[in-house]
């Protein structure tokens, strides 16, 4: 190191006129290595690239086409079911018109659930479903990887207790030499900058004896964190053969990043790796019950994706491994022409980066059976929706990229799939508004209409309510595969474990999971179905602080927050009843999520109840893992120290703690 950076180091805190020259840093503290340079320069999607290596993908089709084709399959089947309910005499167009969105909409379903489906078949034979598979764990490392933190207003006390624990267990496993670890900090504004800086300065002294702890704060965030990442791999990415992303909430065993840094080593075509994170540390209702279904359906969901993404995956952002120099020459994000949403900074940039690495050749894979990656999730719908709205905008971003030559077939899937996941609730709530209509048609109370000029009677709607419960119940089997598929799989581990009371927790766990989705999702139909309107309009989200902690709302702002849920809730119910009480009974679980959208948002956002945590525990949350003990001990330790003056001064044989 240079002795510019020892003085840093020490705490001394100069400035470094060249490093806020160059607009990268931001005082007062910050501690960096010499440089080591690595050109990353923006893609073109027009360029035409050489592939590092030709990918041998001739049995790719099988997995894929049976995702498909059993979709299109089962999409067909509920079209033709649905449209011999609906021409009961002749078909109409408004009636035609709910033909096509319904079975939009299912088709969408049908697909996760197949995918799922497909996924349960290994799990349950005992198979691992990962796409590469790591070496044995005692194989030597020969290469250097960083973990980085990029970090924006985020708790410091939470991440210096996450890498603490994480670098404590890669030095009990004799490994913490291969790892340094960088804080790279786009907080705004002195205060927060200084709050932070002081517990990174502290916890770089305290486990100095483990590793590195290296921090930096941009003076300009350019490109979010997107740019801070590129902004590392061009200073000092050179010096490492691959990199870690972690967020805020992060945790990663040291076991799990051992295998990651393996797995990489040993596939030199590979590019990225991502783990499937389990959500952990939940004390809301909220992230109770997130938690519990990432934990109890996601596996199979993951092990579907796995099986017909195979190395043409995805990237989550966070929680997964990539190679650096494939990154810097592959992967640099350019500028999108013209304006927002879809010009700009690219701000789904996890997507577009999987699909430049496939673009040129890399694997992207995905290891769904690796334990010991772990992250948390908003404590309350309104800050779930504020995430979403941002995603929500990158994500309909990606439609100005879809259609750029040079990518690959997956590559579009990947990047149209989440273009629709934001715009199918738009399709469900259209469906749901011409469902109303029809019945008001059906009811003669709105009014007639002609298929032309020639006929001179009006054509009424016409259905046939056993048909059409038949495939309502067919529908839900559908739209519940994947529960009833991750129950199964819960309960294969209890039998094994002749644990019969865990048995009944889950099934309980499923049942109050499953009616709070119920209530939750038309919640989400409305914000999701507005926020597309309004990022189709030009309007941007902004980049405001993820909020981790603290999640109960009052009462009053839920009810604010939910009041357009509960308006057009009340109006659909008035509408219904006044057409039939059947309807409303069939419209009943998306009138109530909307009607009671203020007491369900106000409510999961408190903390769980003693039945809800006992029913939607999970095996993490019975039995946790040793760094996510060690984690929260070492956050709370770090909040302490940082609270109290003099606190985080450096102590008497500290590395040795």
């Amino acid at each position: 190191m240079d002795e510019a950076v020892n003085e840093n180091f020490k705490g001394q805190m100069p400035v470094n006129s060249a490093e806020v020259v160059s607009g990268r840093d931001a005082g007062p503290w910050w501690y960096l290595p010499p440089p080591a340079h690595l050109d990353m320069p923006e893609q073109d999607f027009a360029r035409r690239i050489d592939l590092v290596s030709e990918p041998k993908r001739r049995g790719y089709w099988v997995p894929r086409a049976a995702i498909f084709a059993g979709a299109a399959a089962l999409t067909a089947a509920f079209a033709h079911e649905l449209f011999s309910i609906l021409a009961f005499v002749m078909i109409t167009p408004v009636q035609f018109l709910f033909l096509i969105l319904s079975t939009i909409a299912f088709g969408w379903i049908a697909i996760g659930s197949l995918s799922a489906a497909l996924g349960f078949l290994p799990l349950f034979a005992g198979e691992r479903p990962d796409t590469i598979e790591p070496p044995a764990s005692e194989t030597p490392l020969s290469t250097r990887t960083a973990l980085l933190f990029p970090v924006y207003h985020e708790e410091p006390a939470r991440i210096a207790g996450a890498i603490e624990a994480m670098a404590r267990e890669l030095v009990a496993l004799g490994r913490n030499e291969h790892f340094d670890v960088f804080i790279l900090s786009d907080t705004r504004g002195d205060e927060d900058g200084e709050r932070e800086a002081d517990v990174y300065r502290a916890l770089s002294q305290e486990i100095a004896d483990a590793m590195p702890v290296y921090y930096r704060r941009r003076l300009q965030n350019t490109a979010r964190k997107a740019g801070n990442i590129a902004d590392w791999v061009g200073r000092f990415g050179g010096d490492y053969q691959s990199f870690v992303i972690l967020d805020g909430d992060s945790v990663m065993s040291g076991e799990t990043l051992v295998s990651l840094a393996l797995a990489m080593d040993a596939d030199a075509k590979a590019g990225l790796i991502q783990t499937v994170p389990r959500i952990v540390g939940g004390e809301t209702l909220l992230q109770r019950l997130q938690q519990f279904a990432c934990n109890t359906y996601g596996p199979p969901v993951a092990a579907g994706l796995a099986f017909w993404h195979r190395d043409q995956g995805n990237y989550w952002g966070h929680n997964a491994i990539i190679r650096t120099t494939a990154f810097a020459a592959a992967a640099g994000l350019p500028n999108l022409p013209g304006r927002k949403p879809f010009g700009g900074h690219i701000m789904s940039h996890d997507f577009v980066e999987a699909v430049l690495l496939q673009r040129a050749g890399y694997g992207v894979h995905m290891m769904p059976s690796l334990e010991g990656s772990y992250e948390g999730m908003p404590p309350n719908i309104i800050d779930v929706v504020a995430r979403d709205r941002r995603w929500a905008q990158g994500n309909l971003q990606h439609l100005a990229i879809v259609s750029q030559p040079g990518l690959t077939p997956m590559g579009r899937v990947h990047l149209g799939m989440g273009a629709t996941s934001y715009l199918i609730s738009a399709v469900w709530a259209l469906s749901l508004i011409v469902g109303v209509i029809l019945a008001l048609q059906g009811q003669q109370m709105i009014p007639s209409y002609f298929r032309d000029a020639k006929t001179l009677f009006p054509i009424w709607p016409i259905i046939d309510p056993g048909a059409a419960l038949r495939l309502f119940l067919a529908t839900l089997v559908v739209v519940l595969l994947p529960k009833m598929l991750g129950l199964i799989l819960a309960w294969k581990e209890a039998r094994a474990e002749n644990d019969v009371l865990g048995a009944i927790r889950v099934t309980f766990g499923v049942l109050i999971e499953t009616i709070y989705s119920m209530l939750i999702a038309p919640i989400f139909m409305v914000t999701q179905t507005v926020g597309a309107a309004e990022i189709l309009a030009g309007l941007d989200s902004g980049w405001k602080p993820q909020k981790r902690n603290d999640g109960a709302i009052s009462f009053d702002d839920a009810m604010w927050f939910a009041r357009w849920h509960t308006l057009v809730g009340a109006i659909v119910a008035v509408i219904a009843w006044t057409v039939s009480p059947g309807l409303l009974a069939w419209m009943a679980p998306v009138i109530l999520g909307l009607v009671l959208a203020g007491p369900v948002s106000w409510l999961t956002s408190l903390r769980a109840g003693p039945i809800e945590r006992w029913a939607l525990s999970t095996g993490v949350d019975r039995t946790p893992p040793p760094v996510l003990i060690d984690a929260i001990h070492r956050e709370r330790n770090w909040a302490r120290r940082a609270a109290t003056p003099g606190g985080l001064s450096p102590r008497p044989q500290a590395a040795a703690a």
